[in-house]
């Protein structure tokens, strides 16, 4: 079958096949990311039609984080705290680098504080700036608080490894929810042009199964194209081997 396979005939088959191939496996890629980009463009549409939740009702002091609470629209009326607003370094946003400054919110109903991040900033002095007073509405999406940072040198005052909610609860005198949210906007609002809003993420937002299932099917069809090469090859050898032998059996003078 190698030798037959070797041939020139079946080489430059081989060769079409092999095209065949690439364009297959390119337009499974492609559908592939089409599948992507569709389950992405429905997930904003989600999370943008979905109406905000007051957030003592999702979510009290001292609750677990569940997952379907990730990126939640949520609104909560209260106060920012005179203190404790810090700045979570090595952050990007696009292809800037710079900070996340957070600030604890004092939900009215409860309380507790609840980190907000309201923004990213490249100006580490933002954090002194003192945080906007009275009572106001805020309204953004929910995140699970981060895990810890271990940096064997130690950072700058008014500035953490991470939004660690556990380790807030301990270092706000108000307490801190297990949760942190993605300021969206505020009322009355408060806005200061060196901190830029930072978007909720949308989490894992899957693949649309129409266009996956496409994208499988170009492969099949990699496939098939390979396996019926073989298919022929192997016919066209043993019809080669089956002559051989029938050469050999037949009558000599």
């Amino acid at each position: 079958m190698v030798r037959t396979a070797l041939t020139p005939k079946w080489l430059g088959l081989l060769a079409i096949v092999v095209l065949i191939v690439v364009a297959f496996i390119k337009l499974g890629e492609w559908q592939l990311g089409v599948a992507r980009g569709e389950a992405q463009r429905e997930a904003v549409e989600r999370a943008r039609s979905t109406p905000a939740a007051e957030l003592t009702t999702v979510l009290a002091p001292g609750d677990r984080f569940k997952g379907d609470l990730s990126s939640r629209p949520i609104t909560a009326t209260g106060a920012y705290a005179a203190t404790g607003q810090f700045l979570v370094p090595a952050r990007r946003l696009e292809d800037r680098k710079g900070y996340w400054l957070v600030a604890p919110f004092v939900v009215e109903a409860t309380g507790v504080a609840i980190p907000v991040l309201r923004g990213f900033t490249t100006d580490p002095a933002v954090v002194d700036a003192p945080s906007p007073t009275g009572t106001r509405t805020i309204r953004g999406g929910l995140a699970p608080g981060e895990s810890p940072v271990s940096d064997p040198t130690p950072l700058p005052r008014g500035q953490r490894g991470s939004i660690d909610v556990a380790a807030l609860v301990n270092a706000w005198p108000q307490g801190s929810y297990n949760a942190f949210v993605f300021l969206e906007s505020e009322d009355p609002a408060a806005p200061d042009p060196r901190v830029i809003p930072v978007p909720t993420p949308l989490g894992d937002t899957g693949i649309q199964l129409r266009n996956a299932a496409y994208a499988l099917q170009w492969w099949v069809f990699a496939a098939f194209a390979v396996w019926m090469w073989w298919r022929m090859v192997r016919d066209e050898a043993r019809r080669g081997e089956n002559g051989e032998r029938d050469s050999d059996d037949s009558p000599r003078d």
